[in-house]
């Protein structure tokens, strides 16, 4: 009898506890419908405003005071040009930093304490970004409103999100990777730049392509160094023009960017722009998830090309 009762009450108490985990996984699907749901509203009701107003014409035009006229040339060209200055600068530095901390670094307070640092710089709000990079590259080093200062200001905003994730990636490869490296006679530069990087470049590669997307889409740092919202031509191209521009004179033209035009159209009381807005914001979008999407392709081709 003392037998049956005790495994009676094991049964009674796993039931419960069954009940609880059945609860716990509706109300985590109920709330992750919610969200998806309320995400997948918002870009509908977007598409449906802006994708009428997509054409060649959109894509090739300069912003205008006539809505039906207005386009995101300068925009998107923008956007693009300091993506590029972001990643030339971000992704070198970041992996550096990170091989340097995980493989060469000795642990003691020092590098506790910059772990700490970027750590925490990961979380800081872009406003101050843009602040510290309004003061530094503005006006101390002279480098004015240009494409390369907001490359510089986007890049030290992703800088400690490329740093984490390389170390994550880093620090998932197996030890005996390193140890038969090491046992085979090479030395700490070649198990670094042979076995580690390219085992671990998937990883890489999704934190490159995750903090670039998050750079695309940001507005307040770039409003802060003084990005143009409303801007008629492109950055001189290399070797055109009398006399001709040089191979780097881009770099420091004034810009304009996707976000600043949206922002921009959004705070016109005419509807026409409104419907520009979420014709450019859907574009954003698409370049987001476009990144996004390659980021885990990438990562899929990399993965199956390992061999441990």
């Amino acid at each position: 009898m003392p037998a049956n009762h005790d495994t009676a009450a094991i049964r009674a108490l796993i039931r419960k506890h069954k009940r609880w985990d059945l609860l716990f996984g509706l109300l985590g699907l109920l709330s992750l419908a919610v969200g998806i749901l309320t995400l997948l509203a918002l870009f509908v009701d977007m598409a449906v405003t802006g994708i009428p107003r997509l054409s060649a014409d959109f894509f090739t035009s300069f912003p205008s005071r006539r809505a039906a006229q207005a386009g995101i040339l300068s925009a998107w060209v923008g956007s693009i040009l300091v993506m590029m200055v972001t990643a030339l600068v971000a992704v070198p530095l970041g992996i550096a930093g990170a091989i340097y901390l995980e493989e060469y670094a000795r642990k003691h307070w020092i590098t506790d304490l910059i772990e700490i640092n970027i750590t925490n710089l990961a979380g800081v709000p872009s406003i101050i970004y843009g602040l510290l990079a309004l003061g530094l590259f503005v006006y101390t080093f002279g480098l004015g409103q240009s494409i390369l200062t907001a490359g510089l200001t986007l890049s030290l905003l992703i800088l400690p999100i490329v740093i984490t994730t390389t170390r994550e990636a880093l620090r998932s490869i197996p030890q005996y990777i390193r140890e038969g490296a090491y046992a085979c006679g090479a030395s700490r530069w070649q198990v670094v730049s042979q076995h580690l990087v390219p085992y671990g470049m998937p990883g890489i590669l999704t934190g490159v392509i995750i903090g670039l997307s998050r750079a695309i889409g940001e507005t307040a740092p770039i409003i802060t160094i003084g990005a143009l919202t409303f801007i008629a031509f492109l950055p001189p191209i290399p070797f055109s023009g009398s006399p001709p521009a040089g191979l780097f004179d881009w770099l420091m033209s004034p810009f304009t960017v996707m976000p600043i035009q949206i922002f921009n159209w959004t705070s016109r009381p005419d509807p026409s722009f409104h419907q520009n807005a979420a014709a450019a914001s859907f574009v954003l979008v698409f370049m987001t998830l476009s990144m996004n999407g390659l980021a885990i392709w990438l990562r899929y081709r990399l993965r199956k090309n390992i061999k441990w």
